[in-house]
């Protein structure tokens, strides 16, 4: 009996560390997706006279430079911190926002568009592993899958509901709709000061009671350490699904409207979409303690397979359906391999290595738009959609022998306390 209320004590702990982590970090994950252009700058663009093929350049080099600044920016939020490394992304990410409001030059844009890539670099990576980290100081790390559910859900809800109200804003004015968001970026670092500590990544190895100290100097040493090769394997695999889903995602937008869906209805839908690929991470505990991350790869892989299938008939009904209720799967997938990731990689280097992950990720991504354009453009919409299906398919071919063999993802050379305890 001692020993069971000592379990419930030790239990209650836990959540209450994990709390005190998470309670800001919530709040910020709402007030940095709160971006009313996000759902219409596409729109804006336009409005600022710019052809079809120049905003597709700018999305290019938008993801392009976000990928090439992965690795520097890595580094340096391991080395000055992981909190100043978003600070320092979010506010270059605002100001870019305003400056696209206040200039209309296509040149201008075009540096605004990089300075907002390696903002995005700056923040990926650095809060993934400060929250981490964050809850290996307090011995709170066997709830990250639920916590990051949590955080994933808020964010992708917000999005939507922010998608909904741009529209509505813009009727007062673009100038409205850029500032509010470079206004709740600003209220989400404010957020983050207060109410989030600063780690960097020699502090987390401090509090891993010294276990890299004989480790590696440099992020390149350590992500050779961590890399077997079923870990390499998921992360070609998971770039090759945000290849899949994110494209997917902004294209069907074009698919529907082909198909025959107006344009009130387009947005009605993708909102909808984003709103039930928010809700959708909650299932992520319950599917990584069921299912596990080996078999609900190939699961989103098929699911992604089969909702770009079905797009392809040409049925806009269909096409919709396939679209809010497969496109949410994928989104339990990205919870809890990022959870692998996290344990896989030292703490020392934590940001710096998810950089690199990031990296491989954010190029597969602007590869997929290229892919996906050209056979839209080339075969049809719907025809497009249905052939890019090969994408998801050959990620599946590739994490077959990982799934079969039962080859290891992590390596042993880190562990959270709590994980160690157990």
């Amino acid at each position: 009996m001692t020993g069971t209320t000592e379990a419930l004590g030790g239990s209650a702990a836990v959540d209450d560390a994990a709390r005190s982590v998470t309670r800001p970090f919530y709040v910020y994950a709402v007030l940095a997706n709160t971006l009313f252009q996000r759902g219409v700058f596409v729109l804006f663009l336009y409005h600022r006279g710019f052809s079809v093929g120049q905003v597709a350049l700018l999305q290019t080099l938008l993801y392009l430079v976000s990928g090439l600044a992965e690795l520097p920016t890595g580094v340096i939020a391991d080395r000055i911190g992981r909190r100043a490394g978003i600070v320092i992304g979010q506010m270059l990410i605002a100001g870019c926002l305003l400056g696209q409001v206040a200039f209309s030059n296509y040149w201008v844009f075009l540096a605004l568009f990089i300075g907002q890539g390696v903002g995005m670099a700056c923040v990926s990576g650095s809060d993934t592993a400060l929250l981490y980290d964050l809850l290996v100081r307090r011995g709170a790390t066997t709830g990250y899958v639920k916590i990051k559910s949590r955080f994933t859900m808020l964010g992708t809800v917000a999005s939507g509901a922010a998608i909904v109200l741009g529209g509505q804003l813009q009727q007062i004015s673009w100038g409205v709709v850029y500032v509010g968001s470079a206004a709740c970026l600003v209220l989400a670092m404010v957020v983050l000061m207060s109410g989030v500590p600063e780690i960097r990544g020699a502090d987390a190895v401090d509090e891993q009671g010294g276990a890299e100290e004989h480790g590696d100097a440099t992020a390149w040493r350590a992500m050779l350490r961590v890399a077997t090769p079923a870990l390499v394997t998921l992360v070609v695999v998971s770039g090759l699904m945000h290849a899949t889903l994110t494209p997917y995602i902004i294209f069907t937008q074009k698919t529907l409207s082909d198909q025959g869906a107006g344009t009130a209805l387009v947005s009605v839908v993708i909102a909808a979409g984003f709103f039930a690929g928010g809700l959708t991470p909650l299932l992520s505990e319950r599917a990584d303690r069921r299912i596990g991350y080996r078999v609900i790869v190939p699961v989103s892989l098929l699911t992604l397979a089969v909702a770009l299938g079905l797009s392809g008939l040409g049925l806009v009904w269909v096409t919709m359906a396939a679209f809010l209720v497969l496109a949410g799967i994928p989104e339990i997938t990205a919870v809890i391999v990022d959870n692998v990731f996290n344990e896989a990689v030292p703490s020392r280097h934590r940001a710096s290595l998810l950089s690199m992950i990031a990296f491989v990720e954010s190029a597969l991504i602007g590869i997929g738009y290229l892919v996906l354009g050209a056979l839209m453009d080339g075969l049809g919409s719907s025809v497009g959609m249905a052939t890019y299906a090969a994408v998801p398919l050959l990620a599946c071919l590739l994490w077959l022998p990982v799934l079969f063999r039962g080859a290891r993802v992590t390596t042993e050379i880190e562990k959270p306390a709590d994980q160690e305890a157990s």
